[in-house]
């Protein structure tokens, strides 16, 4: 049952209108049983002194491309009700003449332009108005016998309104209903959701919350779990072979869906979406169409639904599927597109944002992860919304060409014009080693800062999952997270691979940077400092390198390394032998893989820094007492003495570096590969020649 949210305490705080507004939103949108992300909406009717200071009577009304769940006042638009209320009198009205007239009506210019539903909630009678997407009552109202029922458990308390989409013509019929009905508490709308009102905002929020547990409780008392969805079809995998599984298939995924613009892609594998994934009928539900109109954009019509049966063994089997899969419902999207485009319409990429694997779970497509995860959550939406049509009678939706002209909506369109631009890594997945260090945080900040997701692999985990958090915290959930590598480890190196896939769908970026550093004359380098050299900068680098290249081959969809070599790949380093060469060594494997790699679209470049002492756990170890010693001078000198052997006389710093490493990630150099860049403020001995 839902449970009411309202907290007398805190509402006894507010100052009424509109603080009461963004509350009673608040607590709405926090449980997503009640209502949609991004759906829904909310009003209030009050009196504000207008800007001659005259009384005049607001509706404030959510505005649209805002949540329920997190907007503030400032997301909301008043309008003058005295303008609108005349509007009720006409026979008809276009969007387009509806929302120029609404655009005349605000009390303030700067205020966002106002929800697609305005006129519902103005021309009905009440202070207060909530309109809603509860599960239970949109499971109702997708019922094929969805009237009747809710006769059964409402009376004469509602007003049923047959599927249009919103619009002047839907909010003047709820109003007629309303007014036709005195006995009415709430409206049902036809394949949409519930309008409950109230003349407090507790009362309000109350009903609405009171008409859901009516209509969940009515509906919990027929569900038979043991054939819900016609019962089981296939077993469940383990969760560990689960996750095993979709790390496995997700790169082929990302790769397949990502032919017109890269997608990220997150993974799910709840009770409800294996339950439901794994059904006797799930292809044929699935299949029926949204749940909900406010899903269209997120979800499109209809899911892609996988033909396998769950197999640890059968991941190729599955892969192929997932293949033949895709392709087969980009072409049904497009001709589908072709029997109900409008003039000027234009196609949103044709693949699928939610995929359903039995046994498995399911897999969601997005421009970010935040936005794979809305897709996910309406799909988790939709489910419950068949859980419960299917315990009434027969889940139905949108014919075909109504699903169209919502998802195909100028008005719900203009919502998406109100994200921000997409960046130069949007849409990318960078791995960076050594995340936690000087140079890797600071290029983890930096390729943020445009759009990227970043995976932050470091032997430090602490260190990298307080770089995780910092960057989350300023940018968004999950933008970042850290996983442990040892670089020399090839089970590590594949398993935080792996994790990338889980987490992401894939990786476009790899930042090959983890390192150390020794220094001692020749003929005192012992093969124990050798091979240590050897097995971080050279090892490290080749398996982190390949095992990145193993996925971007699978994504298809080219990709990027980078690697962090050193003055002394080119430079004969004094004192330095075994980390000169490992470095020289880093150099041309870099070169190497940029001659494989170009046919598959990857290019690697090597950036060549020379002492970054700021935030290196290097250099504040040994290595910088050893090479003060190199140079004859005391280690507080060190970063003097490089600053005047530069050209420059500059000192190098970790964003210096990230901004190299940026550059050669970025479509600035797409064209380049195999190259080196020297980042070191000029020191003529390491002038490349």
């Amino acid at each position: 049952m839902v449970q009411s949210l309202w907290d007398q305490t805190k509402a006894s705080q507010l100052q009424g209108g509109l603080d009461e507004l963004v509350y009673r939103s608040n607590i709405i949108g926090a449980d997503r049983r009640v209502c949609n992300w991004g759906g829904g909406n909310t009003s209030a009717k009050t009196t504000v002194k207008d800007f001659r200071g005259r009384d005049v009577e607001v509706m404030f009304v959510k505005g649209s491309g805002s949540d329920l769940a997190t907007m503030k006042a400032g997301n909301f638009t008043g309008l003058r009700m005295e303008d609108i209320r005349p509007l009720f009198e006409k026979p008809e009205m276009t969007d387009e003449e509806m929302v120029a007239y609404l655009t005349h009506c605000m009390i303030d210019s700067k205020h966002p332009r106002m929800s697609i539903e305005t006129l519902l909630h103005a021309f009905l009678p009440f202070k207060h108005v909530d309109h809603t997407h509860p599960d239970a009552i949109i499971a109702l109202c997708c019922a094929d016998n969805g009237k009747e029922i809710a006769k059964e458990i409402f009376g004469e308390r509602f007003v049923w309104v047959p599927y249009v989409r919103p619009g002047f013509t839907l909010s003047k019929m709820i109003a007629e209903g309303v007014l036709a009905n005195p006995k009415a508490e709430l409206v049902l709308m036809e394949k949409h959701g519930l309008v409950t009102w109230g003349e407090t905002s507790e009362e309000c929020y109350a009903k609405t919350i009171q008409i859901i547990n009516e209509a969940e409780s009515f509906i919990d008392a027929r569900v038979d779990e043991a054939k819900l969805f016609g019962g089981a079809k296939y077993e469940v995998l383990a969760p560990e072979v689960r996750r095993s599984i979709a790390a496995q298939v997700m790169p082929a995924i990302r790769g397949a869906v990502s032919d017109v613009k890269k997608m990220i892609l997150s993974f799910d594998d709840e009770a409800d979406v294996l339950q439901f994934a794994s059904s006797e009928n799930a292809p044929k539900l699935s299949q029926v169409g949204a749940a909900c109109p406010d899903h269209l954009v997120h979800t499109k019509v209809v899911p892609l639904l996988i033909d396998w049966e769950p197999n640890a063994e059968d991941v190729d089997g599955l892969k192929a599927k997932l293949q033949e899969g895709i392709a087969r419902y980009k072409e049904e999207y497009k001709a589908y597109f072709e029997r109900n485009k409008n003039e000027g319409d234009v196609m949103f990429e044709a693949a699928p944002r939610v995929i359903l694997i039995p046994g498995v779970g399911m897999i969601n497509t997005g421009k970010s992860w935040a936005m794979s995860q809305v897709s996910g959550a309406l799909y988790h939406r939709a489910i419950a919304v068949m859980r419960g049509a299917t315990a009434l009678g027969e889940f139905v939706s949108l014919s075909e060409n109504e699903s169209y002209n919502v998802e195909y909506w100028p008005l719900e369109l203009y919502k998406l014009t109100l994200a921000p631009a997409e960046a130069e890594f949007s849409r990318k997945v960078a791995l960076i080693t050594g995340g936690a260090g000087g140079i890797g945080s600071a290029t983890a900040r930096r390729l943020v800062s445009e759009g990227a997701h970043v995976v932050l692999a470091d032997l430090n985990l602490e260190g990298a999952q307080n770089v995780a958090a910092e960057i989350n915290e300023k940018f968004g959930e999950n933008r970042a997270i850290a996983v442990k590598m040892d670089v020399t480890s090839e089970e590590q190196v594949a398993a935080a691979f792996a994790e990338t896939a889980l987490a992401y769908g894939g990786v476009d970026i790899l930042v090959n940077n983890a390192g150390l550093a020794t220094s001692s004359p020749f003929d005192q380098t012992s093969l124990k400092e050798w091979n240590l050299n050897m097995n971080v900068l050279g090892t490290g680098y080749f398996l982190v390198a390949r095992e990145a290249f193993k996925q971007m081959k699978e994504q298809a969809i080219g990709g990027n390394m980078v690697f962090i070599g050193s003055k002394n790949s080119v430079y004969a380093g004094k004192n330095a032998t075994a980390y000169s060469a490992a470095k020289a060594l880093e150099a041309h494997l870099a070169r190497c893989i940029a001659a494989e790699g170009g046919e598959f679209g990857i290019r690697v470049n090597t950036v060549l820094p020379d002492a970054i002492l700021q935030g290196s756990a290097i250099w504040n170890g040994s290595w910088r007492n050893e090479r003060a010693a190199a140079y004859g001078i005391e280690p507080d000198q060190l970063e003097e003495y490089y600053r005047k052997r530069t050209t420059l006389l500059v000192n190098i710093y970790p964003s210096d570096i990230a901004e190299g490493i940026a550059f050669f990630a970025s479509s600035k150099s797409e064209k380049t590969t195999g190259c080196m860049l020297t980042i070191d403020g000029g020191v003529p001995a390491a002038f490349t020649r």
